[in-house]
């Protein structure tokens, strides 16, 4: 099924985005009053190895209690100023098997994270994870 994203041009460097669903955010290439779009595109790969990982950790059985994902990116100096290098930190909370998170992420990585497939043609994309006591809530 295709997606539909639009943006409406607000002001100066202002868009107000809105997705298919009807979800609104503001996105501002000054990073003044909203996210700047490169920043988007991280919080998409975010946002999508993080389901992944929570999604194959409970088939795993694994008492997994939280998940903070962060997302460092290096661009390119020269235009189009593509991402080259993007380092990937797993925060995961609970009493869990070191095997099975780094498996999750694996497959995360390699195989069902969309952003993370488009992305690896132009960034070295790296990962690091650390587990943490089900009591420490990451930040």
């Amino acid at each position: 099924m295709p997606t539909l994203a639009t943006v409406h041009w607000v002001d100066g460097l202002q868009f107000e985005a809105i997705s298919q669903e009807g979800y609104q955010f503001t996105i501002d290439g000054k990073r003044e009053t909203g996210v700047g779009p490169m920043d988007l595109l991280l919080f998409g790969l975010a946002g999508c190895t993080a389901v992944d990982v929570v999604i194959i950790l409970k088939k795993q059985r694994q008492p997994v209690q939280g998940v903070t994902v962060k997302v460092r990116g290096e661009r390119a100096t020269e235009h189009p100023k593509v991402f080259t290098k993007i380092h990937i930190e797993y925060l995961v909370t609970g009493d869990l098997d070191p095997k099975k998170v780094e498996r999750a992420i694996q497959l995360s990585e390699e195989k069902f994270c969309s952003a993370s497939a488009m992305l690896r043609k132009t960034a070295e994309i790296t990962h690091s994870y650390q587990i943490l006591p089900s009591t420490t809530n990451p930040v």
